[in-house]
Order: structure tokens, then C-alpha cells, then sequence
């Protein structure tokens, strides 16, 4: 079995097969050298069709990738940073596994709403009064 190209947590991986590179250019500032080298990449993974990614992990990643999904469920990453193919290559590579890693994580549990308790509510109503009555005091003093 060949070995798998990014390992997200025991049990959830991509495997090479999985990922489709593609080398353009890059954008931005580099004179001559951005307008000779494709040294950007494309980073292409089908997160719908992933064979070891579980459903649910699967529907997190796509949320969370936004606008970088497409509408077939593909991931694509794009990647320019840098001057070189393979540090663009590693840094796309980079970034996939950040995502898939906190779309592995478990969502947070729903908040339960509560009620404040009895004593709270007391103490919040007679700190109330005990203010009123610092603001009645501070009105005029009437002549007797």
C-alpha cells in the first residue's frame, strides 16, 4: 500500500491519488521570472469523492474552505508565495492539511440556556432598591 501524502489523525488521510497539481504563474511583483516559470500551484482535492475522510468531517471541511469550494466538492488551494515550485508545493500541501485538521476537530456542544437561580435574582433585585434609594437621597433637601 503506497503511503498516504498528508495524515490529517489516526484513521483520516489523503492519499496521493487524491490530490491533482497543477504548476501555473505566479502573480504580483518578480519582473521576468513571473512572466517565464509557472512556479505557482493549483491544489485540486476532491473532498466529496475522499475515500478516508468520514462524512462528517467532510461537510466541516467543505464549510469551512468558503469560497476556495467549488460546487462538485472540490477543494482548490492556490498557492504563489513563494519563488520556487516545491516551497509552493509544501505550502499548498500546508494549508490543505490546516483545514482538514480543524475539520477534524469535534464542533462545540450546543449552549443549554439556564435560568439564574433564586438567590441571584434576589440579590440582583435588592442591589436595585439600594441604588434607588442612593439616587432618592440625592435629590433636594425639603425645608421642614
Amino acid at each position: 500500500m503506497p503511503e498516504p501524502a498528508l495524515i490529517i489523525r489516526p484513521g483520516i488521510f489523503v492519499d496521493e491519488d487524491e490530490l491533482d497539481e497543477q504548476f501555473i504563474r505566479s502573480s504580483g511583483p518578480g519582473g521576468q521570472n513571473v512572466n517565464k516559470v509557472a512556479t505557482a500551484v493549483q491544489l485540486r482535492f476532491d473532498a466529496a469523492n475522499a475515500r478516508n475522510l468520514p462524512e462528517p468531517v467532510r461537510q466541516r471541511a467543505l464549510h469551512l474552505a468558503g469560497s476556495r469550494a467549488t460546487k462538485d466538492g472540490e477543494i482548490l488551494i492556490e498557492a504563489g508565495r513563494y519563488r520556487t515550485q516545491e516551497l509552493n508545493r509544501t505550502d499548498a500541501r500546508d494549508r490543505l492539511m490546516e483545514l482538514l485538521k480543524r475539520a477534524a476537530e469535534p464542533p462545540p456542544k450546543p449552549r443549554k440556556k439556564t435560568k439564574p437561580s433564586r438567590g441571584a435574582v434576589e440579590r440582583r433585585l435588592k442591589a436595585k432598591a439600594g441604588r434607588s434609594q442612593v439616587k432618592k437621597m440625592r435629590g433636594p433637601i425639603k425645608p421642614d
